[in-house]
């Protein structure tokens, strides 16, 4: 505590001073977190975006600046962003603070097979963008499994690499891997399309992430009713997919040790994994098919720079943009 107060004590007067963002009457003091937060919109990662919000603080001190409008803030932000790391991203962000006042939902469909990091990239590009609604394609499977039993719909009652071995008479060229993931992805279709029908209803972005986001089985909305950015994650890299279940299933060894059920943990998955990966390669078939982006993740920072990027981008092409209130309207790979 004595040390933080020393540093305050002998940072120049004007380093002290609050920065009030102004927009008519009302005001809200200068936020290095809020600003990295709006700054991670264009794909930085969080160690790059609080660095570039406190240029921006530095700036608006060393300016002698006690208020600043919400447009001059933004072109001081899209400024810095283009100094310190490079016109991609400062471009991106005004994409993005133009995207904010879009009249309709942003619905974000993160598809791939089991093990690619979907929850993962999902729960962060979700805090980056501050969109409170996750819907896994597994939860509402979950649901659809308490509702049909097993003599109903048995699709709905295994793994989607595995159904194909509940499925009887397949026709011998049949593979009853695909065969069997897509019974399954068609049943598990209806509840995806219903929720993100209701979230173009009740105006909410929403991100759906799972395996059974197969592109062009997925009834979703007009254009004019949504923005869509569909996308398929993939790991090519046989070793690296391999290496995700294996720290699965030591996670899962952890949970059980604590006493907690861990019914196997990633070593099922390992022992599938060639079910898992041609799963993989027939959706990324359809996604070339059907022009989804497919996104090859190596590492989550890059991962998720490309994912915002192509949710920037999806927001671009909404038609008849609403021009913002702070700023005219203007022009709209990892």
């Amino acid at each position: 505590m004595r040390d933080i107060q020393e540093r305050t004590a002998e940072r120049p007067p004007s380093q002290n001073r609050h920065v009030t963002i102004r927009d008519g009457k009302a005001g809200l003091p200068y936020s290095k977190g809020l600003m990295a937060t709006s700054v991670m919109a264009a794909g930085l990662p969080p160690f790059r975006a609080f660095h570039v919000a406190e240029i921006i603080e530095q700036r608006l001190h060393a300016e002698g600046r006690s208020d600043v409008s919400t447009a001059e803030l933004r072109d001081l932000a899209a400024g810095v962003l283009e100094e310190e790391v490079g016109p991609r991203y400062a471009d991106n962000y005004r994409l993005w603070q133009r995207a904010q006042d879009r009249p309709a939902p942003l619905i974000v469909l993160i598809g791939g097979t089991t093990g690619v990091g979907k929850s993962t990239i999902a729960t962060t590009v979700a805090g980056r963008l501050g969109i409170v609604r996750i819907v896994s394609t597994d939860a509402i499977r979950e649901v659809m499994r308490g509702i049909f039993t097993r003599e109903m719909m048995p699709s709905l009652h295994s793994s989607s690499f595995d159904v194909g071995r509940v499925l009887p008479d397949l026709p011998g060229s049949v593979d009853p891997v695909i065969a069997g993931f897509r019974q399954q992805v068609q049943a598990v279709s209806v509840g995806v399309s219903q929720v993100i029908r209701r979230a173009v209803l009740e105006g909410t972005d929403l991100i759906v992430e799972g395996a059974h986001l197969v592109p062009g089985a997925v009834a979703v909305p007009a254009k004019e009713e949504a923005v869509i950015a569909p996308m398929v994650i993939t790991v090519d890299d046989e070793q690296i997919h391999r290496s995700h279940f294996v720290a699965r299933g030591q996670d899962a060894r952890s949970r059980a040790s604590d006493g907690s059920d861990a019914s196997g943990g990633g070593n099922r998955y390992l022992e599938r994994l060639d079910a898992i990966r041609t799963v993989q390669d027939y959706l990324r078939t359809l996604a070339r098919a059907h022009r989804v982006p497919v996104v090859h993740s190596y590492s989550l920072d890059a991962t998720v720079s490309r994912v915002m990027e192509l949710i920037v981008s999806a927001t671009t092409e909404f038609p008849n943009p609403r021009p913002s209130v702070a700023e005219p309207a203007g022009e709209a790979g990892a």
